[in-house]
């Protein structure tokens, strides 16, 4: 009988460790990167991460998904990779030598393909865990982790991402509400007739915004809704985004007039004849 896949949790390994039950490596397929993957073919994702043992069990579970995996385990080399483009998801480390998975996740938010992101790293504290949320992360593990719910979190995020696709598919058409206009296939807004430069995760949050206009969320449901995955204790993550958006479509931020604050419930934005605090 084969022997099952190493499903146990993930710790990183520290120099001078004693290398015990480390599994098989997969084959070294180098760094080359093969060519977008037409329709029908495997998902691609990118992993960032300079723990070889962590980066091949990853690997190996990924690629028995089906899913087509490059790793990379420096940050110069990842961010490199990343540009090249053509990525459905990016698995991150945080400490990487040459360059680290914070500035990484910075960098792939600047570009304008969207790549949803799920970062895993040592660093549990939650100051790096809601800077990487801040940043545009689209989840994040700590380590150690099973591999089994880092692949589910894939999974999840990824059909999150699917079903928006479809969505801006089927609204293809722009929507006008609140004095805002969302091309959601050209992923662009403005407001009363200036274009605004959103981030992708900004974009997200006012297009989710602006199909339901006059309903309130939690901030809960706008991180289920948009992040995609419940990150229960970093609601607060919704605030900040709530306030760079104000920033970029209110005239005056402390006095919205567009998206509302619902004391004791949540956020909304403002319905036609709504547009007041």
């Amino acid at each position: 009988m084969a022997a099952a896949r190493p499903v146990a949790a993930i710790r990183p390994r520290h120099p001078g460790q004693p290398d015990r039950g480390r599994p098989e490596p997969i084959p070294d397929h180098g760094t080359d990167v093969p060519p977008p993957a037409a329709m029908d073919q495997p998902k691609r994702i990118l992993i960032v991460e300079d723990d070889a043992d962590i980066a091949d069990v990853l690997s190996l579970h990924l690629r028995d998904e089906r899913y087509e995996v490059v790793h990379s385990a420096d940050g110069a080399e990842g961010l490199r990779l990343l540009e090249q483009g053509g990525w459905d998801a990016l698995i991150l480390d945080l400490m990487l030598p040459g360059v680290d998975g914070l500035e990484i996740c910075r960098r792939a938010r600047a570009m304008t393909r969207y790549t949803p992101i799920i970062i895993t790293s040592a660093r549990s504290s939650e100051v790096h865990r809601i800077l990487g949320l801040e940043l545009g992360a689209d989840d994040y593990l700590a380590k150690p982790f099973s591999v089994l719910e880092l692949v589910a979190r894939v999974k999840a995020l990824l059909r999150r991402v699917d079903a928006l696709a479809r969505d801006s598919r089927i609204d293809a058409g722009t929507l006008d509400v609140a004095g805002l206009a969302i091309d959601p296939i050209a992923r662009e807004a403005s407001v009363d007739g200036a274009r605004i430069d959103l981030t992708p995760r900004e974009f997200d949050l006012l297009y989710f915004f602006a199909r339901h206009p006059g309903k309130v969320f939690s901030r809960m449901d706008l991180l289920n809704a948009v992040w995609g995955y419940q990150h229960e204790g970093y609601e607060h993550t919704v605030n900040t985004h709530i306030n760079r958006l104000r920033a970029k479509i209110e005239a005056d931020p402390a006095e919205p007039v567009r998206i509302l604050t619902v004391w004791g419930r949540g956020y909304k934005l403002a319905a036609p004849g709504q547009r007041d605090a």
